[in-house]
C-alpha cells in the first residue's frame, strides 16, 4: 500500500494550484485562496514563536463552519479535560474566518494547499500531538506526512455521503492513502463507517460514537438562549423561518406564500439567505415584487416585527432567526447544493421543510421517520404541497407542536457524542 499519494495527486495538485484564481468567481472563494497561499507562512512563524514542546498540541481542521461546529465541540470536550493543551485551528473557506475567533483555538487560519513545500516546514514547526479531520475534510498529503512524524490521526464526526465524490474512481485512488494514515475514525453511523472502508480505512480502526454537532447546536441554542433576545420578535406561531436558502428555494417559498397569504393573512416568512450577497437580495427583492407581495424588510429595521416578509441580510444570526419562529423551512433541497443542516431547527423544536434533493442526508432521514421533517416533491407540486404543510400547520398549532417535538427527538441518539469521541482521543493526551 503507497504510504504518501500518489504522484499524480502531486503533480495534479501542483498545476492546479496556479490556475485557481481564473477559475474563481465568488468573493468568498477568492479570499480563501489568497489566504491559503500564505497560512503555511503565518502558523509557521506561530509555531516558531509559541510552541511549547512540553505541552501536547491539537490541531482541529474543517472544511467550513459546519464542520468546525462539530470539530468545536470536541475540541471543547478535550480543553475541559486538558486545560494546557495547546491547539490550532484551520478551515477551508472564508466563511469560517469568523468561526475560528469563537473557539478559543490558540491560533487559527486557513488550511495551506496541500504541497510538500507547505506542509513539511509547518508540521517542524508545530509538532502536533494529534491532528483531528472534521467530517470528511482530510488532505492526504498532509495526513501522510503528520503521521510520519509520529502524529496521531484522527477523523472526527465522520461522515461520507452515498453521493460523495471521494468514492469515486480516480479520486479514491488519489485520497486513499491518507485515509488509510488514520489512527481512528469516529463515525456518525453504521452507514457511514461502512463507507469509509471504501475510502482506505481499516475496519479495526473505525468506531461509532455519533454525530458531536448535535452537542455543538444544543450548546448555541442554550448560549442564544440565555440572551433572551431575538432579532426580529414577532408571533412565533404565525412566522417560518426559512434557514440557508438559494434563489431556488426562494421562488418556491415565496409562491407558495402568496396562497399561504389568503387564508392565513397574518402569516409571516423570514429568510436567511446562505449568501447574502447584493446581487442575492436584490433578487429578492424583485421576487417579491413580481408576485405581488410586500417588499422585504431588513431584520435591523423597527418595523420587522410587524413585517410580513422579512430578510436576514447579515450573516452569523441564523440561530437567532430559529428561535423567532414556529415553522423551519431548510435551504438547499433545490438546485444542486444539497440540503443544508437541519438539527439547528429540530434542536429548537420545529418542524422542518426541506426539498427533494437531499443527497442521502442522515439528518434529513432521521427527523422524517419521527414525522418532524415534510420533504417537498421536484417539479410544480412543491409550491402546493409546501402550501399545503404550511397551511396545515398554521391552522393546526397542536400539531405543528407535535411535528416540532419529534424532529427534537430525533436528536437523542447523538447526544453525548462530544464526549464519546473525545473519551477514544484521551488516551493520546493523557500521560503514561
Amino acid at each position: 500500500m503507497n504510504t504518501v499519494p500518489p504522484w499524480s495527486y502531486r503533480a495534479a495538485l501542483a498545476l492546479a494550484v496556479p490556475m485557481v484564481p481564473h477559475l474563481l468567481r465568488s468573493t468568498g472563494a477568492r479570499t480563501a485562496h489568497h489566504g491559503r497561499l500564505r497560512a503555511a507562512e503565518r502558523l509557521t512563524a506561530w509555531g516558531e514563536r509559541h510552541r511549547d514542546p512540553s505541552r501536547p498540541l491539537v490541531w482541529l481542521h474543517a472544511a467550513s463552519v459546519g464542520e468546525g461546529l462539530s470539530g468545536a465541540a470536541v475540541l471543547g470536550e478535550l480543553k475541559s479535560r486538558h486545560p494546557d493543551i495547546q491547539t490550532v485551528f484551520t478551515h477551508f473557506s472564508g466563511s469560517a474566518s469568523e468561526f475560528g475567533a469563537t473557539i478559543g483555538a490558540d491560533v487559527h487560519d486557513f488550511l495551506p494547499y496541500d504541497r510538500r513545500r507547505d506542509t513539511d516546514p509547518l508540521l517542524a514547526a508545530l509538532r502536533p500531538t494529534m491532528l483531528l479531520f472534521s467530517r470528511l475534510d482530510l488532505w492526504p498529503l498532509l495526513a501522510t506526512r503528520a503521521s510520519a512524524i509520529g502524529s496521531r490521526l484522527a477523523l472526527i464526526g465522520a461522515t461520507v455521503r452515498p453521493d460523495s465524490g471521494r468514492l469515486r474512481w480516480p479520486v479514491t485512488s488519489l485520497i486513499r492513502p491518507g485515509y488509510a494514515a488514520l489512527d481512528l475514525a469516529l463515525a456518525i453511523s453504521n452507514d457511514d463507517a461502512t463507507r469509509l472502508t471504501r475510502l482506505g480505512v481499516t475496519a479495526d480502526r473505525i468506531v461509532v460514537t455519533g454525530d458531536p454537532r448535535v452537542d455543538a447546536t444544543i450548546e448555541r441554542i442554550k448560549s442564544v438562549s440565555a440572551t433572551g433576545l431575538t432579532h426580529h420578535p414577532g408571533d412565533p406561531d404565525t412566522t417560518m423561518v426559512a434557514g440557508s436558502t438559494w434563489p431556488e428555494d426562494e421562488l418556491v417559498l415565496l409562491e407558495a406564500f402568496v396562497q399561504v397569504r389568503q387564508r392565513h393573512p397574518l402569516a409571516r416568512l423570514v429568510v436567511v439567505p446562505h449568501q447574502p450577497t447584493a446581487a442575492h437580495l436584490t433578487g429578492l427583492a424583485a421576487l417579491a415584487t413580481r408576485l405581488d407581495l410586500p417588499p422585504p424588510v431588513s431584520f435591523r429595521e423597527t418595523e420587522a416585527a410587524r413585517a410580513p416578509l422579512v430578510v436576514v441580510d447579515q450573516v452569523g444570526h441564523l440561530a437567532a432567526s430559529y428561535a423567532s419562529g414556529g415553522i423551519a423551512y431548510v435551504g438547499g433541497g433545490f438546485g444542486s447544493n444539497g440540503i443544508h443542516s437541519v438539527i439547528e431547527p429540530a434542536a429548537w423544536q420545529l418542524p422542518v421543510v426541506v426539498g427533494p434533493h437531499c443527497r442521502g442526508a442522515r439528518e434529513v432521514a432521521m427527523l422524517r421517520a419521527t414525522g418532524g421533517l415534510q420533504q417537498l416533491p421536484a417539479g410544480p407540486a412543491a409550491v402546493s404541497e409546501l402550501e399545503h404543510c404550511w397551511g396545515g400547520w398554521l391552522q393546526d398549532p397542536a400539531s405543528r407542536q407535535g411535528a416540532g417535538r419529534a424532529a427534537a427527538a430525533a436528536l437523542a441518539a447523538d447526544r453525548g457524542a462530544a464526549a464519546r469521541t473525545a473519551d477514544r482521543l484521551d488516551r493520546w493526551l493523557t500521560p503514561r
